[in-house]
């Protein structure tokens, strides 16, 4: 129980909190964000569903059995107690009364004390441990939001599994979307928790069976849409409330609290015609009703809308500059047999992807190799250098080394073939598999420097200079300077969303299995190109599998000359 001590009436403001095993957000806790890591738990889940049918039979066994003693037991005492004494008087008789009720009553009691469950429950037991956790519910729940906000879709699309290019059995019960509000509510997210409870509210009214009862969901959304400053629609949901359940130890207090306050916003107002102008609505509150809060990233709205394909800045003009070619890496040996495709994605910076950069054969391997190591992937701290988890990159990664196998060595050659620069100072290949709503949001991926004021450069750009903090001892203790070009290879297909975006420059670039995308984050004069910005936007359906190589400034110095202005 939740108490929120206060002055006045707020006591009566806060409806029952629900208790979770984890209430704080801990950095080390494994989120359930990569696809390749749930199939695993699909299979885990189907043996369990075997195991507890094996447990069923076995009890069915066991009730079967002892059925069938009982209807013997009942036919011999029907006839023993028509008439104990003749029936005692034949030796047989008295002889089996004594063996039943020595041997054969504590074979029966032995039966009933059997416990078939032991095997299901070891078996639960076992597998328990790979099992989510509280923060890994919630981390699913935080992923639905994500992308409900950045697709757009309302509460009910979801509810009724109304996807983008799909149509599915896979709905959500009035519980599912009540718990949804739940976990948004007691993150202090009052918006989200509007938009689920209030689905909750609308599959429950249109005769929906739930185990959560009506008075508590319009608990939680009147006191939610009081926070999201509705006043008179949480005076009209408490009223509802009260009417169910006059007795509720908060609603009453609540409603008096309400109207009070709409009471003392119209005298400050001075506008008694206020009650008709803000009169609330019987209509369901929909996405869009409530204006959704501010949050930490600058170009939220940009990148969210390229994601959704909208605001991509590839013109006609941008787009007639845009070619395609045979590259052989400079007359490279490995490549003058088979030169690879090499498509323009963008003309400035120039982005380009390449064709057939992995066969099926390769990816197949990396994934193999990366899947047990798998964990939550991490960024690099811009004050110590230390890698950490964070919450605007949600996927899950690891390292792979040559080492590891042939298929990375001949990877990381092929690379280097194709860009012309050294990988023996790049860092690791590097696999991340996105999951449920897995994301990177904005960032570079080079270190940034104190800000040069002599750079020349437009007000747009200026701007964006400036916005971002520096973090100039990014990768300091590597020892190999600065990040100068990413290799990016995509090793799936993404049903919908999961695209890279450019919020700077308005470019989109979808995930085509087997090709590989490249940019150079630094200008020739090793300052940072801050137009390389980029993201990965949420998966909405599908896997995504990427590897990337990090290319770093050491070892490049005779490979890509330096240039000759600060900013070329």
């Amino acid at each position: 129980m939740k108490i929120i001590k206060s002055v006045n009436m707020r006591l009566f403001l806060f409806p029952v909190s629900w208790l979770l095993l984890c209430c704080c957000w801990m950095a080390q806790a494994e989120i359930f964000t990569s696809i390749g890591q749930m199939t695993d738990l699909l299979y885990t889940e189907k043996e369990l569903v075997h195991s507890l049918r094996e447990y069923i039979k076995a009890e069915e066994s066991k009730l079967a059995e002892i059925k069938s003693w009982a209807r013997k037991l009942d036919d011999l005492t029907r006839v023993s107690t028509s008439d104990p004494e003749g029936y005692l008087a034949h030796p047989v008789n008295a002889y089996k009364l004594m063996k039943r009720l020595h041997s054969e009553w504590s074979q029966l009691e032995n039966l009933v004390l059997q416990n078939p469950s032991d095997g299901f429950i070891s078996n639960v037991t076992m597998h328990r441990q790979y099992f989510p956790d509280a923060e890994d519910e919630k981390g699913a729940a935080k992923a639905l939001m994500r992308l409900q906000d950045t697709y757009r879709l309302d509460s009910e699309d979801f509810s009724k599994g109304r996807l983008p290019g799909m149509h599915s059995k896979a709905v959500l019960t009035v519980d599912d979307c009540f718990d949804m509000g739940k976990t948004a509510y007691n993150e202090g997210d009052y918006y989200h928790a509007v938009l689920w409870v209030q689905q909750a509210l609308k599959q429950l009214d249109a005769g929906e069976e739930a185990v959560v009862s009506k008075a508590a969901i319009l608990d939680y959304l009147s006191y939610s849409v009081y926070q999201m400053g509705d006043l008179p629609r949480a005076i009209e949901l408490t009223r509802r409330l009260v009417a169910i359940d006059s007795s509720h130890q908060r609603a009453g207090g609540n409603l008096r609290y309400y109207e009070k306050l709409l009471l003392k916003k119209q005298n400050d107002e001075q506008q008694e015609e206020e009650q008709a102008d803000h009169s609330s609505s019987e209509e369901p509150i929909q996405l869009g009703t409530y204006v959704r809060p501010k949050d930490h990233l600058p170009e939220r709205e940009i990148y969210e809308a390229l994601c959704r394909g909208e605001g991509a800045k590839m013109t006609e003009a941008r787009r007639s500059r845009l070619f395609c070619r045979y590259h052989d890496g400079s007359r490279n040996p490995r490549l003058l047999l088979k030169p690879i495709q090499e498509e323009d994605e963008w003309d400035s910076p120039h982005i380009v992807r390449y064709l057939e950069a992995l066969s099926d054969y390769e990816i197949e391997k990396i994934k193999e190799m990366a899947k047990p190591r798998l964990a939550r992937a991490t960024v690099r701290d811009p004050k110590t250098g230390v890698l950490t988890t964070a919450n605007y990159r949600v996927s899950k990664s690891a390292w792979l080394e040559e080492e590891d196998g042939p298929v990375i060595s001949r990877v990381n050659q092929r690379i280097q073939d194709i860009t012309g620069l050294t990988v023996d100072t790049a860092e690791l290949l590097q696999v991340a598999n996105y999951g449920v709503g897995g994301q990177y949001e904005p960032h570079f991926d080079f270190s940034r420097r104190p800000f040069d004021s002599n750079l020349k450069v437009d007000g747009n750009r200026l701007a964006t200079f400036l916005n971002y903090r520096d973090e100039p001892d990014a990768f300091k203790r590597l020892g190999t300077g600065n990040r100068v070009a990413t290799f990016l290879n995509y090793m799936s297909d993404v049903e919908a969303g999961g695209s890279t975006v450019f919020p700077d420059l308005g470019a989109i670039i979808q995930p085509r299995k087997g090709t590989a995308v490249f940019w150079y984050n630094l200008f020739d004069s090793g300052e940072g190109d801050y137009r390389t910005r980029h993201a990965a936007c949420p998966v909405l359906v599908g896997s995504k599998w990427v590897s990337n190589k990090w290319i770093h400034e050491r070892g490049q110095e005779f490979l890509r000359p330096c240039g000759l202005t600060k900013v070329d």
